[in-house]
């Protein structure tokens, strides 16, 4: 099948005498610290994301952010519920379509262009987030972080589907994992920026804190001047000059070795396929095929797309961003914790040395068993959580003689709190890393950058939605949860849990192209046994990858 408006085919690695193989473990050259470096780079983008999440948290507890915004007649000490969620949850609104138009771009302009093009978006609402407190100081806030946020959200996409086209297979995973590491880290630095001004009796205590976000965007689009962009990128073109200088570069080989000619044959031979079963088409058409194919079929467009929108729906689910974004206000409301703003930086600090031991158990043990270990001990957590917290901990209190409200039972708040701490290590070392790592994976090269836009803007749209509810949730005026909300959270883990064990498949040590025969060859209970048995190049010259036209999208 073809169409009117298909581009020029890319030339297969027969028809440009590129040098392949039947090896699959030769497919790639041997990883270099060259090459461990500059994929580790892009994952820089990740403080991006974590920083600007972190860092709103400590604001909306400032007495000077919360006078800016509600006025001092009367002076009140807490946001209202409604100006809470809009502050909160404007930033992921515009990190939703920030990532859908990502997809896009990053198809015409290229993936690091894409990125750095988001960087200056991202710089500008930052600017406008600094004049908060002149005028309108909510309308200023809400309109900065909504332009910050479509920055964000060309950063989030493009930047998973950047590492996962450049990163060697067998480190891959490792590698991705370093992207979760970097937003841990930002919310680590954004929890240590707001700790440090929180004391300060002028509008720095916000101001500061906003400020810093230049210095991220800066160094990520300087940074990326320097690097290649993708290799799949420029063979999807079908510019296989620039492909091979990409490649060259990116795993420190000379460009005529025969490790560089045998991956771009690679990668030109899986394009080939995956064009004969998905041809170009309009602009309209090209998202069309991402929701083409069959609910049943495993390695239908429509299935691939579903798990990774889902799979990022499932990271929202597990509760993680209610901690970080409303640990301050909820913990405050107690009255058991005097020094809220510490309490909230030590989750964080656990956050951040948690995530590295993905790197190790991504690669050993799978990204489908460390979903599915990581869902089943954050579901415990939780339900622990909810339970003492109604039985004996935040839901019993009494009037203290400040007229606060106080805990009944410190020790069994004490306990919640540890039992949280335990929570954000198991999201840290699987769910964090882990659902990032699969949506640049599963994906085939024509589909691959909406795919990846598509799932992050679901990342983003259950962001926002969580955003927006959860301050009526556990509001006082409103829901009053307290406690109960972690039963909540601890259902939406127990879906986690089915969902991983029935949907999520295998993807350690495959590359790229071998990730799309596995999935049209398996099923995700029984992927992991899944071998490669022969190369996309090697098939292709033996004529094994003609594709019978019922099977064309």
């Amino acid at each position: 099948m073809s169409s009117a408006h298909e581009k020029e085919t890319a030339p297969t690695a027969a028809h440009i005498g590129l040098a392949h193989t039947q090896d699959v473990e030769r497919i790639e050259a041997p990883v270099t610290w060259k090459a461990y470096l500059i994929c580790a780079f892009a994952s820089f983008g990740g403080i991006f994301f974590g920083y600007d999440s972190g860092y709103i948290n400590g604001v909306l507890g400032s007495q000077i952010f919360i006078n800016a915004v509600e006025g001092t007649s009367p002076v009140v000490d807490q946001l209202s519920e409604s100006h809470q969620s809009l502050v909160v949850s404007i930033l992921s609104c515009g990190t939703f379509f920030g990532a859908l138009i990502a997809g896009d771009l990053a198809d015409m302009i290229g993936r690091k262009w894409t990125v750095i093009l988001g960087c200056l978006i991202y710089l500008i609402g930052c600017v406008i987030q600094m004049i908060t407190g002149l005028g309108d100081a909510l309308g200023a806030i809400v309109a900065g972080r909504l332009i910050a946020g479509i920055g964000v959200g060309f950063e989030s996409a493009v930047v998973i589907l950047y590492m996962s086209e450049i990163c060697p297979r067998k480190v891959r995973g490792a590698l991705v994992a370093g992207y979760q590491f970097c937003i841990t880290i930002g919310l680590m630095l954004a929890s240590c920026v707001v700790y440090a001004t929180q004391d300060r009796k002028d509008t720095g205590a916000y101001r500061i804190p906003i400020a810093i976000q230049f210095i991220w965007a800066l160094i990520l689009a300087g940074g990326l001047m320097c690097l290649p962009d993708s290799p799949r990128y420029f063979v999807k073109k079908g510019n296989l000059a620039a492909a091979t200088s990409s490649l060259s570069r990116l795993r420190g080989q000379d460009p005529n070795s025969e490790y560089i000619q045998v991956e771009l044959a690679e990668i030109v031979a899986n394009e080939e396929y995956e064009r004969q079963l998905i041809p170009s088409t309009t602009w309209f058409g090209s998202w069309a095929n991402c929701f083409k194919g069959s609910l049943w079929k495993a390695n239908s467009n429509l299935r691939k797309t579903i798990l990774g929108t889902s799979l990022q729906m499932m990271q929202q689910w597990t509760g993680v961003n209610f901690i970080f974004y409303y640990s301050t206000p909820f913990l405050k409301s107690t009255g058991a914790i005097s020094n809220t703003f510490l309490i909230s930086m030590v989750f964080t600090i656990i956050n951040v040395f948690s995530t590295p031991i993905s790197f190790f158990t991504v690669e050993r043990f799978g990204r489908r068993t460390i979903l599915f270990w990581g869902a089943f001990g954050m579901l415990i957590c939780q339900f622990l959580v909810a339970i003492i917290g109604v039985t004996v901990g935040f839901n019993k209190t009494h009037m203290g003689p400040d007229g606060e409200s106080m805990a009944n039972n410190v020790s069994a708040v004490n306990a919640q709190i540890a039992f949280i701490a335990i929570f954000i290590f198991f999201f840290a070392s699987t769910w964090g890393p882990g659902a990032w790592i699969l949506i640049g994976e599963i994906f085939p090269l024509p589909i691959r950058s909406r795919g990846v836009g598509l799932s992050t803007a679901s990342n983003w749209l259950w962001n926002t939605i969580i955003a927006v509810i959860t301050p009526y949730m556990v509001g006082e005026k409103r829901g009053n949860l307290k406690s109960s909300v972690f039963f909540v959270w601890g259902g939406l883990c127990t879906c986690a849990f089915a969902y991983t064990y029935f949907l999520v498949p295998e993807t350690k040590g495959l590359s790229l192209e071998q990730v799309d025969k596995m999935m049209e060859e398996t099923t995700p209970r029984t992927s992991a046994k899944w071998k490669p048995s022969t190369t996309f190049a090697h098939a292709a010259e033996g004529g094994m990858l003609n594709v019978p036209a019922e099977k064309q999208v």
